[in-house]
């Protein structure tokens, strides 16, 4: 009981600090209480970060879904950097599905985030398969964007043609400005959705039935970043402009309080009547 205490506590602490000191302040908790550190590595995301295939030369993302031990494999030519003996990895049905998605998410991240970095992740389960959807874009060091999707496919759930999709989606985005006008200024946050859903499986390509879970994990993944990214715009950032707004007024001050007065006695003579 302790033990889940101290666990919800440091959870609940991460989340109200800010996602880009994730690491130091995992540090500083599992120094103080050695025995969290695989359970909040494991469920607390961090900003992602990139290392270059020595095989392939394109980058890929760094996760606790590719990495085993102190090495991680790239999707690309499935190999661990460092390299390891006993490395484990996935079926080769699910390989060829890692191929074909990062294939798909490449196209993905070309059309909506023009640059960036992408990986796809995928490993086996018992009652089908699960992966995670890697998508980091930054901007000079002063914005940046990861989304990091992890999805489980479960084929044994579902009727006839259908499968059981489950999808967890995080984002986690800073925005930063330094200038004379300004002075040092950060904006950066988390968001994590979650969503459920039985879809149909068709077959798609030369994989078949396996291109269709590819094409279903794109639409759960593109669906699900739209929405996040609208609610970020019109509520986050909508709530932050109102703040600001009451704080300091572009418009004089006098102005704004008879605009204010003004819609207040129409609404009030509107009543009365």
């Amino acid at each position: 009981m302790a033990d889940d205490a101290q666990f919800d506590a440091a959870l609940d602490l991460l989340r109200r600090l800010s996602p880009l000191s994730v690491a130091d302040n995992l540090k500083a908790i599992t120094s103080l209480v050695p025995d969290l550190e695989e359970d909040l590595l494991s469920s607390v995301d961090q900003p992602l970060t990139s290392a270059r295939c020595k095989k392939t030369g394109r980058d890929y993302l760094l996760c606790d879904y590719n990495r085993d031990g102190d090495s991680y494999r790239s999707p690309f030519s499935n190999e661990f950097d460092p390299p390891l003996d006993d490395a484990t990895y996935q079926s080769d049905r699910v390989r060829n599905m890692e191929i074909e998605a990062n294939g798909a998410f490449e196209v993905y991240r070309q059309l909506y985030y023009e640059g960036g970095t992408g990986s796809v992740y995928l490993w086996d389960l018992d009652d089908g398969f699960a992966g995670v959807v890697l998508l980091k874009k930054s901007v000079n060091k002063e914005a940046g964007w990861d989304s990091i999707h992890v999805f489980e496919v479960d084929e044994r759930r579902g009727t006839g043609r259908t499968c059981h999709y489950k999808l967890t989606s995080t984002v986690i985005l800073h925005l930063g400005r330094q200038n004379d006008s300004v002075g040092s200024l950060n904006l950066a946050g988390s968001m994590t959705r979650q969503v459920e859903a039985d879809l149909v499986v068709e077959n798609i390509g030369s994989q078949g039935k396996d291109g269709g879970h590819v094409v279903n994990t794109g639409r759960l993944v593109e669906d699900m970043e739209g929405k996040m990214r609208n609610m970020l715009q019109e509520v986050y950032f909508g709530k932050a402009k109102d703040v600001v707004g009451d704080l300091r007024s572009v418009a004089p001050l006098t102005g704004v309080n008879r605009e204010r007065q003004a819609q207040r006695d129409m609404i009030s003579s509107m009543a009365g009547k």
